[in-house]
C-alpha cells in the first residue's frame, strides 16, 4: 500500500476526507455563498455541474453550513420518483404519514411548512438532488411549491441540483411551467439564482492536489510540476478524474519504489491504467 511507502497517516484521494479539509475553489465559495442567501430569502435556486465536478460535495458542505435552529433541510435524491412519492418522501421526513391521495398530500406538506414556520420559526431548505433524472411531471411539481406562499413570502427555499443537461430540460416549452408564473399572470422567471460548477483551471487543479496531500500528513512535493500538467491536461480540471489519476499514480510509484512522481510516470497511468470510463 502506498500510504507507508509515501509515509503517510491517511488516505488522501477518497472520498470521505472531511468537509474541513477539502480544497474549496473560489467557485465553490461562490455558489456556498449564493445557496446560503437563497435559503436565508427562500429562493430558487439550480445548480449544474458535469458529473465529477464536485456538485455532491457543494450540497454537503451547504447542508452542513445551516443552523440546525434556524433551518429545516429536507433532501431527496431518486430519479424515479413520481409526484406521490415526492410528497410522502418529503413528509417521510417531517416524520408525517403521508395521505394516499396526492392533492391530499400536498394540503398535509403546506399546513406542515406552515407550522415550522409559523411556530417552531425556521425556514425551510429542500434539495432535490439527480434532478436531470426526473420526469417531467415531477418536475411541473414544483408549480405547487413555487406558487403557493405564506404570508406573502415563498414557503422554502428549494433548491434543483443535477449535471448539465438539467438546463436543457429546464429550458424545454414543456417545462415552461417552472420556469414561468402560472394562473394567467404575466410570465416572469421563476428560478431566482442559477449556480454552475465548473472545471478547475491549471492552478486550482494544483491547489486541489496539494491540500489533499497535507490532509494525508506526508510530503507535498510528490508530484513535480510537469506531472500536474498532464494531471491536469488529461483530467480537465474535475476532480474526480484528479483523484483516480493521482491514486493510480501513487499506487504505481510505490510498486516501483519511485518517491517522486514526474510526467513519464503520469503518461504511463493515462496511457495504460485509465480505461474507458476511468477518466
Amino acid at each position: 500500500m502506498y500510504r507507508s511507502f509515501f509515509e503517510m497517516e491517511r488516505m488522501p484521494f477518497v472520498r470521505d476526507v472531511p468537509m474541513q479539509e477539502l480544497y474549496e475553489s473560489p467557485a465553490m465559495s461562490e455558489a456556498l455563498g449564493r445557496l446560503a442567501y437563497a435559503a436565508d430569502r427562500q429562493l430558487f435556486a439550480v445548480i449544474t455541474a458535469e458529473a465529477g465536478c464536485g456538485k455532491s460535495t457543494l450540497l454537503r458542505r451547504f447542508s452542513g453550513s445551516l443552523s440546525k435552529d434556524e433551518y429545516l433541510f429536507l433532501y431527496l435524491s431518486d430519479s424515479k420518483l413520481t409526484p406521490r412519492w415526492f410528497y410522502k418522501s418529503m413528509l417521510d421526513q417531517l416524520g408525517i404519514e403521508s395521505k394516499f391521495y396526492r392533492g391530499d398530500a400536498k394540503r398535509q406538506l403546506q399546513k406542515e411548512v406552515e407550522i415550522i414556520r409559523g411556530v417552531q420559526k425556521k425556514k425551510v431548505v429542500c434539495i432535490l438532488d439527480e434532478a436531470h433524472l426526473l420526469e417531467k411531471k415531477t418536475i411541473e411539481e414544483f408549480r405547487f411549491l413555487l406558487n403557493y406562499r405564506f404570508d406573502s413570502m415563498s414557503p422554502m427555499a428549494l433548491i434543483l441540483a443535477g449535471q448539465t443537461e438539467l438546463w436543457d430540460k429546464l429550458r424545454l416549452q414543456r417545462y415552461a411551467a417552472v420556469r414561468q408564473q402560472g394562473h394567467g399572470q404575466r410570465i416572469v422567471q421563476r428560478i431566482d439564482i442559477n449556480c454552475v460548477l465548473s472545471h478547475f483551471d491549471r492552478a486550482e487543479t494544483e491547489k486541489y492536489i496539494l491540500s489533499h496531500l497535507v490532509y494525508a500528513g506526508g510530503r507535498q512535493d510528490i508530484f513535480t510540476d510537469r506531472a500536474l500538467d498532464d494531471i491536469y491536461k488529461e483530467s480537465t480540471g474535475i476532480p474526480r478524474r484528479i483523484n483516480r489519476i493521482c491514486e493510480k499514480s501513487l499506487m504505481y510509484a510505490s510498486q516501483q519504489g519511485k518517491r517522486l512522481i514526474d510526467e513519464h510516470l503520469v503518461r504511463y497511468i493515462i496511457e495504460h491504467e485509465m480505461l474507458g470510463g476511468d477518466v
